[in-house]
């Protein structure tokens, strides 16, 4: 598109290329591999002097439209779309570091991106240190000569904090290390990463890109904004050689995106690429009806208490201010006497769905002490903001009046 194009309209029309017989919806290339019309056109393409379309499972027509939709909305140079939101994480993370090195992390994560940290690739001598990302003098105490990359979550799910991310960007710059952003729960709708500071972008497509709880996907974006020509990154070295400044994504999807296979169903890649186009549009709805609902909950005299960075008495209020321009996203929490009060609270509600995901048009609830968090101890939930009695919602499209009624009717029958 040679004219900038106001994001909205980036949305609905951004990296779309014409399809066959004039479609304006991206096609499903359903196949498994591609055929090449002689055996020189097929060597071209695996030596890398050609660009073409081989198996799906390295790349595809409709997930190439989606990448590229995603790397225009995040400002970046390349992006890799992946079968999940965590496959995104270990890809991007496993192409940045090695055994013997270190992650800085948030303590504030989803817990599958804890466990996978904590867990599997401790597993494979990749340490994990796991600091308050709101203290930025400890983020920078924990930086030392092993540490490979800074990894963050715009807004922490479910902990709801709301990092520094120009704060966390500098402490990376001065470390010589990039800062990977979880842009899951934000979007580009609401933060602009890379803006921020961001060298890598990655999401969980299922979430507020889907929109509608149809598909599963992740996506990882290069915003071109780290040199890897740095002596600790020397695995990068044949890669800058011959990519240049697309070393990353070279190294990301001809090494561990090709060989671990965590790639996304063509099918599942339209879906999503048909998300994209409404994303505006639901995240105002969602963050509208989000802060409506933060309030109602907060007035009512069953609940202790909620966490929600719209409300002014929260501790990230202003930063969230600043970074999203006044809008404060879909997910709240809240809690209520105890662990039985919330059970019934959530059995009670008629139209909010009780299920394990978040960023559908549907208002979704979870007990996450009890569910997604289920396997951490208790040292390990407190970090992640969670106790026994919280409820984490994530507030759909609906209209409001009747998203509160479900919520009012339920308590009140506690």
């Amino acid at each position: 598109m040679t004219r900038q194009y106001r994001l909205d309209t980036l949305l609905i029309h951004g990296g779309l290329e014409p399809g066959p017989a004039g479609a304006t919806t991206v096609p499903i290339v359903q196949s498994s591999s591609f055929a090449h019309e002689t055996a020189e056109d097929l060597e071209d393409i695996f030596r890398g002097r050609k660009v073409g379309h081989v198996y799906t499972r390295i790349n595809n027509p409709t997930t190439e439209s989606l990448e590229r939709r995603l790397a225009l909305l995040e400002g970046g140079i390349s992006a890799i779309a992946t079968s999940s939101g965590m496959a995104a994480i270990t890809l991007a993370v496993l192409t940045i570091v090695r055994s013997g090195d270190e992650i800085l992390s948030s303590a504030s994560l989803f817990g599958g991106t804890f466990s996978l940290f904590r867990d599997t690739l401790s597993n494979y001598g990749i340490a994990t240190r796991f600091v308050d990302p709101s203290d930025l003098a400890a983020m920078r105490a924990a930086v030392n000569e092993r540490t490979r990359l800074i990894f963050v979550e715009t807004m922490g799910n479910p902990r709801l904090d709301v990092p520094d991310l120009a704060g966390l960007a500098a402490i990376a710059r001065e470390a010589g290390v990039p800062l990977v952003v979880d842009a899951t729960v934000t979007t580009p709708i609401l933060a602009k990463v890379k803006e921020m500071g961001a060298d890598i972008v990655v999401h969980s497509t299922s979430k507020y890109i889907n929109g509608t709880g149809s598909a599963i996907g992740g996506a990882i974006i290069d915003c071109d904004t780290f040199d890897w020509r740095r002596e600790s990154y020397s695995h990068f070295e044949p890669f800058v050689k011959k990519f240049r400044q697309f070393a990353f994504t070279a190294r990301a999807r001809k090494l561990i995106h090709k060989d671990l296979g965590a790639c996304p169903a063509p099918m599942n890649s339209y879906l999503l690429s048909e998300g994209i186009e409404t994303m505006a549009l639901r995240m105002e709805r969602h963050c509208e009806n989000a802060l409506r609902l933060a309030d109602f909950l907060a007035a009512h005299p069953k609940v202790a208490w909620v966490n929600y960075p719209g409300l002014a008495n929260s501790p990230w209020h202003e930063t969230a201010k600043k970074q999203f321009g006044g809008r404060y996203g879909a997910l709240l929490t809240f809690g209520l006497a105890d662990k039985a009060a919330a059970f019934r609270c959530i059995d009670g509600l008629r139209l909010a769905n009780n299920l394990a995901n978040i960023g559908d048009t549907k208002t979704l609830v979870i007990h996450p002490a009890s569910t997604i968090c289920a396997d951490f101890g208790p040292e390990e939930k407190a970090l992640m903001g969670v106790s026994e009695e919280m409820i984490r919602v994530s507030v759909g499209i609906e209209a409001i009046d009747d998203i509160i009624e479900d919520f009012a009717e339920s308590l009140n029958a506690i």
